[in-house]
């Protein structure tokens, strides 16, 4: 076993969304400095989000322009794709700028008594990238009464569907365990498992064969430690 092996894994990077807050740029700027610290840590480090509310969001995203719009939208597009692992937890209500965050995620800790709601104003529910993630999560059949009229989802309900991955009494030291796990993992490889999951279900078994015979391949050639020696020699 070797010194790394032994080495406590770092503390991983944290960031606290509240349900009601209104989409602004301060809050785009909160995403994007976690990616950055992220991504200057490198391989060393995962995320950890604390999503919190005491009520749904009333009138998610507020009277914001289309520009902070986009900017929030690209804002969670580079969390969802970083090569970091994410951890959310979640507590209370999970709503609005919550509800995007949680489904960027690659693990979802509730406590118990949680609920999920998709705002839903006079115009409908907002019609953000939540819409697409939600669909391409749950199926068109679980997603078309969210996505259509809004909803709110009791724990039992998000875990019997897939949004929620477990529950537990003291989510956050569930999330640290799991946060020094998950910082092991090859960070490009994480990428590529998570790409191929997200990908499973708009592509065909012949286009994405070849996808994942490279990836088996680089597991391979890892085992037999080329990829070290090929690393020695350079």
């Amino acid at each position: 076993m070797s010194s790394s092996d032994l080495a406590p894994a770092p503390a991983p990077h944290t960031l606290d969304i509240d349900s009601t807050r209104p989409l602004c740029p301060l809050l785009v700027a909160d995403v994007n400095a976690l990616c950055d610290r992220l991504e200057d840590a490198g391989a060393t480090t995962s995320a950890v989000i604390r999503l919190h509310g005491t009520g749904p969001a009333e009138n998610w995203p507020g009277d914001v322009g289309i520009d902070v719009v986009s900017r929030w939208e690209k804002a969670l597009r580079r969390l969802e794709q970083g090569r970091f692992a994410k951890i959310v937890t979640v507590e209370g209500v999970c709503s609005g700028p919550a509800l995007d965050v949680l489904l960027t995620a690659d693990h979802r800790i509730g406590t118990p008594g949680l609920r999920i709601a998709v705002p839903v104003t006079h115009d409908g529910v907002w019609a953000g990238m939540a819409l697409h993630r939600l669909t391409n999560q749950l199926g068109g059949l679980h997603a078309r009464r969210l996505v259509l009229f809004g909803a709110e989802l009791s724990e039992q309900r998000a875990l019997a569907i897939g949004l929620i991955d477990q529950t537990a009494k003291n989510p956050a030291a569930v999330a640290a365990r799991l946060a020094g796990r998950f910082v092991r993992l090859d960070p490009a490889e994480l990428a590529i498992r998570r790409q191929l999951v997200n990908e499973a279900g708009v592509t065909s078994f012949e286009e994405a064969l070849g996808k994942h015979l490279a990836a088996c391949d680089r597991t391979l050639r890892r085992t037999r430690g080329e990829f070290a020696g090929a690393r020695g020699n350079a």
